[in-house]
């Protein structure tokens, strides 16, 4: 059976900036940008031209894509042409190959909102159109309030999408601009809609998730007839965000019936890029990813019952919708109290350290774990914490230095200029084959700000290991979170620390202490213990990841 083409559209650097607290750059623009047509979107909306000094600048340093370049604006305004619209100029002078234009759909928002008459925000709609296609650019049409428009009053929302495509539009798109249109109805009045003469094949999908259905809403709009699908990635989007192109890209492509009625320009080869294009996008924006992401989460795969994990040994499909790595993604076998031997074996199995099946150590570890809990620590969001406690109890854990002693001092005070700053100072001592180094750090950034004593201990801690300083180079923090585990003056405190390095890897270390700077101390250590067994030769200190050529 042939399948139909369903195409995606792209609109993280446009709607997707519109989410609170996200200000792309231009060069970030660029490498979004970039990542999107690597993976595989047909369009990538790149901005809105002349609207901010951003958008403008990253239409003149476009990168040449596959996807066709799509710039954003608004239909002409009344009273002038569309030829003596500056606004719409802006637009048009980006140059990309196609132009995007949001118009009303709703007569409510054309008579209050614009303060027209119909005829004339018809006029707008028409006009502009064909104003794209004379140039030469492929046209879309953005119904904007489609949905609640439609049903107001049905006539004219219709009328608005039939002279968008008399005049040439190749695409309209329907849009559920206050996102509280709940599938099934999305699903009624599509099919409403391509009953009343709208062909599917030029109709496009925009949901947003303030009911926590934009994805259900998009896939229903695919089930009714439409054929371009519009979402940002991760959802980022004003309020609650849009459809979250991370869930929809995997569900079409490998969930039925979608996977055997319909194409997509993502392929299978450029799905497991899926969770890297996902992260770099967190990165960017210095925050940290959703643990519980669909697809692309680190806990999506996470198995942490004892008889779900003695499941997925005999078989991962029992307790898993879709193999991991085809999205990019891993299996986790996190370790907590509620643990069993299946869960211990497997996860010491991701870690490289075979044990046999009733050899006691399984049962010393648990008891470890189980009493470590009692006192503070979690082993589930604490992997690699995890796996240097399991090597301790296994004798295979390498003891690359000694922390030898540390003192961190934080100072407030007022600087030449009167204002009250702060400053942060870490010294560390370690022994590293006998011989004791001292490292001294600051925690200031390239701008001159602390970024506190956490900051401090780490940058000294990585400033000098001696013959394994090469491994740690490329490592960072990424995220730093503090729990305090008891209450009252005895308060007991939990801190996770999240790190990645160069190659693309992140795990997590937990410490305990009543004083929150000596547990922060404890997950760092085990953060660079982890570091080091994974990149070098334990015996020499050699760089070993670089000798494989991973």
């Amino acid at each position: 059976m042939t399948k139909e083409r369903l195409f995606l559209y792209d609109t993280t650097l446009r709607d997707g900036q519109q989410t609170q607290g996200v200000q792309f750059s231009t060069a970030e623009k660029v490498q979004i940008a970039e990542a999107l047509d690597a993976l595989g979107l047909d369009y990538i909306e790149g901005g809105w031209p002349g609207a901010n000094p951003t958008d403008s600048a990253f239409f003149d340093a476009a990168p040449k894509t596959s996807a066709t370049m799509t710039a954003f604006g608004m239909t002409k305004r009344a009273g002038m042409s569309a030829e003596n619209d500056d606004v719409l100029a802006a637009v048009m002078n980006a140059g990309t190959g196609a132009v995007c234009l949001v118009g009303k759909a709703h007569t409510y928002h054309v008579e209050t909102a614009l303060g027209i008459t119909k005829p004339e925000n018809t006029e707008n709609i028409a006009r502009s159109i064909a104003h794209i296609v004379a140039q030469g650019r492929e046209a879309l049409f953005d119904a904007e309030h489609f949905f609640d428009g439609y049903k107001a009053d049905p006539q004219y929302a219709l009328e608005t999408l039939r002279t968008a495509l008399d005049d040439g539009a190749r695409w309209v798109v329907l849009c559920d601009t206050n996102g509280g249109t709940l599938p099934t109805e999305i699903r009624r009045i599509v099919g409403e809609v391509i009953a009343a003469g709208i062909p599917g094949d030029h109709l496009g999908i925009h949901t947003h998730n303030d009911t926590e259905t934009a994805v259900a809403g998009a896939l229903a709009a695919v089930e009714a007839g439409a054929r371009q699908v519009q979402g940002t990635l991760n959802g980022l989007g004003e309020r609650c965000g849009n459809a979250n192109l991370t869930t929809l890209i995997p569900t079409l492509l490998l969930k039925e019936p979608f996977a055997s009625r319909y194409e997509i320009g993502v392929d299978r080869e450029r799905l497991a890029g899926l969770v890297r294009v996902s992260r770099m996008l967190d990165e960017i924006l210095n925050r940290v990813p959703m643990k519980q992401a669909a697809f692309v989460g680190a806990s999506a795969f996470a198995h942490k019952a004892g008889l779900h994990a003695s499941a997925i040994l005999k078989d991962p499909s029992t307790y898993e919708h879709i193999n991991p790595g085809v999205v990019g993604n891993a299996r986790i076998i996190p370790m907590s109290n509620q643990a069993g031997q299946s869960n211990l074996r497997q996860r010491l199995s991701d870690a490289g350290l075979s044990v046999e099946k009733g050899d006691p150590a399984l049962g010393r570890i648990l008891d470890r774990v189980k009493a470590r809990e009692t006192d503070g620590y979690a082993y589930d969001g604490a992997q690699a914490s995890f796996e240097l406690l399991a090597r301790d109890e296994l004798g295979k854990l390498p003891r690359f230095f000694e922390l030898d002693r540390y003192r961190v001092t934080v100072e407030r005070r007022r600087n030449a200029l009167g204002r009250i700053v702060s400053a942060s100072e870490a010294v560390v001592a370690v022994t590293i084959d006998g011989t004791q180094i001292l490292s001294v750090s600051e925690s200031h950034d390239d701008e001159g700000n602390d970024r506190g004593p956490v900051n401090a201990l780490s940058q000294a801690l990585k400033r000098d290991l001696g013959r394994f300083q090469a491994s740690i180079d490329d490592m960072h923090l990424v995220d730093f979170k503090v729990r305090i585990t008891q209450g009252g003056t005895a308060a007991v405190t939990r801190v996770i620390i999240d790190s990645e390095d160069g190659k693309g890897r992140r795990w997590s270390t937990v410490g305990v202490s009543p004083n929150i700077v000596d547990a922060s101390m404890e997950a760092l250590l085990d953060a660079i213990r982890w570091k080091l067994i994974r990149d070098t030769d334990w015996e020499t200190g050699r760089d070993a990841s670089q000798e494989m050529g991973a």
